[in-house]
């Protein structure tokens, strides 16, 4: 079997996701075959560096031999069960595991099967709180620009990139938008931390005008991932926390593409000493294998659904495959990878890899910087070095980083103008130099353009 056998049966039959699909009348969709640690295959034996981790989820590789058994082991013992009046020994080991790595005060897990999914959970369960607590006025949400938090109405409703949203905006809850602390916008000569110092005046404001009738703030710690890798720094969380308290908001952070290692630490928000009201988490959770996302918040919230039936407190909202056993398994093998092969450590080591081999792009005359957090790096594409300004999005020059990348065995998608890495974490240093060249070169001919 070959790739164009493959790529014919698929386009007669499938829609696929976040994709416009007459660019397939011209541009190659590549079937893959099989995977193996940071390599794809495709059916034509093309080989593919999976630059990023498979849209963020695969953190050991592909097939890894230890989440793969345990997948498998828990295949033969128990595949599915309800979990509404139903338990099993690998959702309630999780939950414990999970329970004892995440920030302080995280007590109760509440599991669902994508990230969009969990965040409706945050959103829903923050409203609902402060219903159940006497405050139904508390039920709007204060959010960042240029964030992004899924793609479901409500994920939506909370998030800023237009690309995504501005076409459902009429189906949309309005949410209250405050400036980024963004550090790519940041004033020259001014620090990421002064920036962000600098921005939380305007989250200030936003809380002092609206905190009675807001439920929370959510963020995402750290990195904005869909919204081009833009990063800022930790105190701006420590601002946020303090806030939040003081004007008796939640605070959700959407930690779904930043957790489990890939900002430096095992959580994002463990580089601002901080615990959210409620975290989500769901992508590396299960290192790539299966559907998998949970909710964590505390007691506090817990108890306030936690009473007679009658009343009419308890939160019903569910999924068909909410803390599937075999994904449950899938996480477990995950943590214990974590455990078993200090990950965070050799993560930055990999990190300072990353940041070595692509060091010279802030030199590039249509770089505007090149910005890391731990294992995320990009590399914004600009007509000026000196403004930041992005090319106009309709030239489409992240696709010609795209192509020449698959050309030389990699799997680079840019977002818009900025090209990026989020590897698996068992890259090696000869592949991120690979890379660094390969992304060198699309952005010399994606800037001649």
């Amino acid at each position: 079997m070959k790739n164009s056998d493959i790529v014919k049966r698929d386009l007669d039959v499938l829609w696929h996701p976040c994709t416009q699909m007459k660019d397939h009348e011209w541009l190659p969709l590549i079937p893959v075959k099989k995977g193996e640690g940071v390599w794809l295959e495709d059916f034509d034996g093309n080989r593919y560096i999976d630059a990023i981790s498979s849209w963020w989820v695969n953190l050991f590789g592909h097939c890894h031999p230890h989440i793969s058994g345990a997948v498998q082991q828990q295949a033969a013992e128990l595949e599915h069960v309800i979990l509404a009046g139903f338990s099993h020994e690998p959702v309630v080991r999780l939950s414990e595991k999970l329970v004892q790595i995440t920030p302080p005060g995280l007590s109760r897990c509440f599991y669902t099967d994508n990230g969009s999914s969990a965040v409706e959970v945050a959103l829903k369960m923050s409203y609902h709180y402060w219903r159940n607590t006497g405050k139904p006025e508390k039920l709007k949400f204060i959010t960042l620009s240029n964030s992004y938090h899924g793609e479901t109405l409500g994920t939506l409703g909370v998030g800023d990139v237009a690309l995504y949203k501005e076409t459902y905006k009429p189906l949309l809850m309005e949410a209250i938008t405050v400036p980024s602390p963004d550090a790519f916008l940041r004033e020259p000569g001014s620090s990421w931390a002064e920036h962000a110092e600098r921005m939380f005046a305007h989250m200030e404001a936003a809380l002092e005008r609206h905190a009675h009738e807001t439920a929370a703030v959510i963020v995402e710690p750290l990195v904005q991932c869909a919204g081009t890798m833009r990063m800022y720094h930790p105190v701006y969380l420590e601002r946020l926390r303090e806030a939040c308290d003081r004007h008796g908001v939640h605070l959700i952070a959407d930690e779904i593409a930043v957790g489990f290692g890939r900002t430096g630490t095992m959580f994002a928000c463990e580089q601002a000493g901080i615990s959210p009201d409620f975290m989500c988490l769901s992508k590396g959770l299960t290192a790539g294998y299966l559907p998998l996302a949970t909710v964590l918040t505390h007691d506090r919230i817990y108890q306030a659904f936690y009473d007679d039936y009658a009343t009419l407190r308890a939160f019903l909202h569910s999924h068909s495959y909410t803390g599937n056993p075999l994904a449950c398994a899938a996480a477990l093998a995950t943590l214990e990878l974590f455990e078993r092969d200090d990950v965070i450590a050799r993560n930055r080591e990999l990190a300072r890899e990353m940041g070595e081999a692509f060091a010279h792009l802030a030199d590039h005359p249509h770089v505007g910087e090149v910005r890391q957090t731990g294992m995320v790096l990009a590399a914004e594409m600009v007509p000026d070095k000196h403004k930041p300004e992005p090319y106009p999005w309709e030239e489409r020059r992240g696709m010609i980083v795209y192509q020449h990348a698959l050309k030389n065995e990699a799997l680079m998608r840019p977002l818009g103008s900025v090209v990026y890495l989020m590897p698996p974490y068992v890259i090696n240093p000869e592949q991120i130099r690979h890379l660094a060249r390969v992304a060198t070169e699309g952005i010399d001919l994606a800037t001649r353009a």
